[in-house]
């Protein structure tokens, strides 16, 4: 059996969970792309081609990095918006996903996100997740992969993400200025100084 590749789909209604077919999240200075563990420069220069090459590049922006709430915070979304301007991507901010106490109205509710709508609706060919919590990240990701061909990249602070394209892992400040780094350093060979 050959194996799995987190490719753009769409895969149909119900993808696997990447970690059920053997995708296993990247060591430190490793990332993860299309399923294959590779070192993170490799990652990075997949990413910066990408984003350069896409029609349409989104960045959706999660409460991680939207909230003010830690130190480092506010330099890393003005980091976010320099390499959004770098690549000429838009930013769509994710909805406020918290759960709602004491309870919720299940007739507004019920259907609180299908990021494959988003995808659709605005023609995205790449977008990026960043600063977006784990468990979120998770379900989105497989429903854009399950119901379109969006390519899918997610920058995480954490330990990365099974089911995006393109996953890093301890993404900081310092990541997305290699990336920008990476972005200007094509741009200026390939002639587009704009």
């Amino acid at each position: 059996m050959d194996s799995y590749r987190v490719k753009a789909g769409p895969e149909g209604y119900l993808p696997p969970a990447a970690a059920c077919v053997g995708i296993c999240l990247p060591e430190r200075g490793h990332a993860l792309l299309e399923g294959e563990l590779v070192p993170e420069e490799r990652a990075l220069e997949e990413i910066a081609r990408r984003l350069l090459a896409a029609g349409n590049p989104v960045f959706f922006p999660g409460p991680l990095i939207l909230w003010d709430w830690k130190e480092g915070v506010a330099e890393k979304a003005r980091a976010l918006q320099v390499l959004a301007r770098e690549v000429r991507a838009k930013i769509i901010p994710m909805p406020d996903y918290r759960p709602k106490y004491p309870m919720i109205n299940p007739a507004v509710e019920i259907n609180p996100n299908h990021p494959n709508l988003t995808i659709w609706h605005n023609h995205i060919d790449v977008c990026v997740f960043i600063g977006v919590h784990c468990h979120y990240a998770n379900v989105a990701l497989k429903i854009i992969r399950g119901g379109t061909d969006c390519y899918t990249i997610a920058i995480c602070g954490e330990v990365g993400h099974e089911d995006a394209m393109i996953s890093l892992r301890d993404a900081g400040l310092r990541t997305l200025e290699r990336l920008t780094a990476m972005v200007r350093e094509m741009k200026r060979k390939a002639g587009d100084v704009g």
